[in-house]
């Protein structure tokens, strides 16, 4: 699902609604209702994640520190969740492979840096509460507003690489090299 990020947070941002409409239509303290409700959901998605995410898709979970691909390196779809830190992915010396590649990047504070060689297509969605995009010479700065990017050769390029990044606090930083 190309907007899922969007949806996690529209059905976050929903059910924080209807717990604290809930505490003032019951006369209880919503405040002692969210956190344990918020553990509860995190729980359950983290438990049930690994089980959505297609077959295909490689999964690298990390708490904190840098996820890096730089050099020569194989690029295939990916799922990287991380809680604080930076993901580095530099395409200029990797392989890709003809079509279009899903990247998808989750966490809770941090900045993405793409290198994408010429000829290659890069297609960007960011969904966070706040963004702040440079791609290609366009900055686009975003508050709890999705995001999206591509660069000109996006529509006609043989290889594809679809970049999606769901922060709560996201950096962008995209150059063509």
């Amino acid at each position: 699902m190309r907007n899922q990020g969007q949806i996690l947070l529209g059905a976050a941002i929903l059910i924080i609604g209807l717990v604290l409409l809930l505490g003032v239509w019951l006369e209880v303290d919503a405040g002692d209702l969210c956190w344990p409700t918020a553990f509860i959901l995190a729980g359950l998605w983290l438990l049930l994640r690994p089980w959505m995410v297609p077959a295909d898709t490689a999964l690298e979970i990390r708490l904190f520190g840098p996820m890096r691909r730089q050099g020569p390196w194989q690029v295939a779809p990916l799922e990287s969740w991380l809680l604080v830190g930076d993901v580095d992915l530099d395409f200029t010396e990797a392989e890709i492979p003809p079509g279009e590649t899903p990247i998808h990047c989750l966490g809770f504070v941090g900045t993405t840096r793409v290198i994408v060689p010429e000829g290659v297509g890069l297609s960007v969605t960011s969904t966070a509460f706040l963004t702040d995009a440079k791609m290609m010479g366009q900055k686009r700065s975003s508050f709890f507003m999705p995001v999206n990017m591509t660069n000109d050769s996006y529509a006609t390029a043989e290889r594809k690489i679809r970049l999606d990044v769901t922060y709560f606090v996201a950096d962008l930083k995209i150059k063509q090299g």
